[in-house]
């Protein structure tokens, strides 16, 4: 059973601290919390493929960014990085009719739940033969 992966690249304290999340929502992107097998959360297609074009466009402006961010000097530079990157990456998110918390949420879903993972990799495999 393959996990949903993301390297914890722009993910983790900093997007909580910036984008004023609860550091709970986005830690959990490395340990889901175990699933309760009688309460199985279930999202709307509509809202898996906002998650899906949300993910496409996550990973597009890592690939972006991400050689800035490697090469940075400073903290403070790499924090300005971070910064950019995280603001391009919140207005993908509402393009799409969610917000960072609702993306990460959904995000924990789909690393929690075999069902929503699937629907959401069939979704996210769409969005990359559209692009």
């Amino acid at each position: 059973m393959k996990k949903f992966a993301t390297k914890h690249w722009v993910v983790g304290s900093v997007i909580a601290a910036l984008a004023g999340l609860p550091a709970g929502i986005i830690g959990a992107q490395e340990k889901p919390p175990p699933q309760q097998p009688n309460k199985q959360t279930e999202i709307a297609d509509k809202e898996l493929r906002a998650f899906a074009k949300s993910y496409i466009e996550f990973h597009k402006i890592r690939a972006q960014y991400e050689p800035a961010l490697n090469s940075a000097r400073d903290p403070q530079e790499q924090g300005k990085i971070e910064q950019e990157a995280l603001a391009k990456f919140s207005q993908a998110v509402q393009k799409q009719g969610l917000t960072l918390e609702s993306y990460f949420r959904m995000y924990q879903s789909v690393n929690a739940n075999d069902n929503i993972r699937d629907r959401a990799l069939k979704f996210i495999d769409e969005e990359r033969k559209k692009a």
